[in-house]
């Protein structure tokens, strides 16, 4: 029998919850987890694909995204988020382990489409995180936003 940790369930239930009921209730998307949850691992990664259509609010413009620690401190346990699209990517760092605070907001600007979203910590040990994510028209409204978890290790 094959059993699916844990920590992949919890976030695929915590993006199915975020997408369905946030989409059709409010603008807001955003999801946690927790990367190396058995802590023996420097190296743990998120992938989620993220697609930015026109919902009848707009042609989207961008992705946007921030990331939040919600791990206790840990000195040089930090979390990272990417975005990439094509031949362009961003990234922000949470520079503050454990603080709770969101780190501050990046966006890839690409048209619509696809993006890729890559979450990863950067040592030893847990990191719980939570990530918001929206896709933006150029005047900085909501619009299509759908999301697939591709990996989580």
């Amino acid at each position: 029998m094959n059993f699916i940790p844990t920590h992949k369930i919890l976030l695929k239930t915590a993006v199915l919850l975020a997408g369905s009921a946030f989409s059709t209730v409010s603008f807001a998307h955003s999801a946690g987890a927790t990367l190396g949850a058995d802590g023996k691992k420097a190296s743990a990664t998120a992938l989620a694909a993220i697609t930015c259509f026109d919902d009848g609010n707009g042609r989207p413009e961008g992705l946007f995204t921030q990331i939040k620690d919600m791990s206790d401190p840990v000195p040089g346990l930090l979390i990272n988020i990417q975005l990439y699209k094509g031949l362009q990517a961003v990234s922000i760092t949470d520079t503050v382990s454990g603080d709770a605070d969101y780190s501050e907001g990046i966006q890839l600007n690409g048209g619509p489409g696809v993006y890729q979203m890559i979450v990863n910590k950067t040592d030893v040990g847990p990191k719980r995180f939570d990530v918001i994510w929206h896709c933006m028209t150029e005047d900085h409204t909501h619009t299509g936003t759908d999301i697939t978890v591709r990996q989580f290790q």
